[in-house]
């Protein structure tokens, strides 16, 4: 069997604050805004580190889906209040200096740097959507 060539193009992160979460991966991350469109009062903003052009993260209004059911809504909301709906997991060559760093620009805490019992050390925030962003260290 041969191998595929395929990418990761995107992924999806819930944000319920626009310019919160522009704070967050544009400000503190560092990441660029590579599209903002908004429609029927919500806004959809693509972000990506600027040295992966091909790799981006689609902030995206949580309610959008035309067939999510109001009660799914309000167990979405729910769920990123808690932050337990989504995550994203991050890599750095130096976990320790973007905790410092994503910590001094106000990041919310959720896991100091720590050495994982699997060999891999990394840290963990909350983004303003109360989503989970794991960062660990890759060589």
């Amino acid at each position: 069997m041969t191998a595929m060539d395929i990418t990761i193009d995107a992924t999806f992160l819930p944000q319920d604050d626009p310019e919160a979460a522009l704070g967050f991966y544009r400000d503190t991350l560092g990441f660029e805004v590579r599209k903002d469109v908004g429609y029927g009062g919500m806004r959809w903003i693509t972000v990506g580190p600027p040295n992966q052009p091909g790799t981006s993260i689609v902030l995206y209004p949580p309610g959008a889906d035309p067939g999510i059911t109001d009660e799914e809504s309000r167990t979405i909301r729910e769920m990123m209040a808690k932050g337990t709906f989504a995550s994203i997991m991050l890599a750095t060559t130096d976990v320790d200096e973007a905790f410092e760093r994503i910590q001094a620009a106000g990041g919310e805490v959720m896991q100091e740097p720590t050495d994982q019992d699997w060999g891999m050390r990394d840290c963990a925030f909350r983004d303003p959507a109360g989503n989970t962003v794991r960062i660990q260290q890759v060589s």
